[in-house]
């Protein structure tokens, strides 16, 4: 199936939940309503002619200073048909939310909780939404763009000069 025979049938499906859809290096991307991302999801998954039965990744992305703020991109994968398709929902600053695909597809359960821990976006109808790389007691997200960044000395450079006089190729 072609991008263009794609698009026109999740457009004739829901007429609503397309907000803009552009195409690059053959995938074809469509940013969808949060509202309607299960219902767009499920339409992939369970047409027949779609099969879009492989959710290959998912994961978020912070536009500090755009709005909506984050972005949740999904890539799914129709074995049968070798078409990929990239789905894309926005999650606002203030209370980032968007349905979670865990009913779909069960390895979001994972996924979703790594987009969670990381840039702390929740998703409503997880099963277990919890941290799962950071610890418990972590604050904040660490992958906001907001975050300051903790720079760490490279080993040994603290000792340079001390190294470079104790050797017979002392530095010029």
């Amino acid at each position: 199936m072609d991008n263009t025979t794609l698009l026109h049938r999740v457009q004739s499906a829901y007429p609503a939940a397309i907000l803009a859809s552009s195409e690059f290096r053959g995938e074809l991307s469509l940013v969808l309503r949060p509202e309607a991302l299960l219902d767009v999801a499920a339409f992939l998954r369970d047409e027949p002619e779609l099969n879009y039965t492989f959710l290959e990744n998912l994961c978020a992305v912070d536009y500090l200073g755009r709005e909506p703020r984050f972005e949740v991109v999904y890539h799914l994968l129709s074995v049968n048909n070798s078409h990929r398709v990239c789905l894309k929902v926005g999650a606002a600053e203030e209370h980032p939310l968007v349905p979670s695909l865990t009913p779909l597809w069960p390895t979001a359960n994972w996924q979703e909780r790594e987009a969670f821990d990381l840039m702390g976006i929740q998703f409503s109808g997880h099963p277990a939404l919890e941290r799962i790389l950071m610890p418990e007691d972590w604050i904040g997200h660490p992958q906001r763009k907001d975050v300051p960044l903790g720079y760490e000395e490279v080993a040994f450079t603290f000792n340079q000069e001390k190294i470079y006089a104790q050797k017979p190729f002392a530095k010029e």
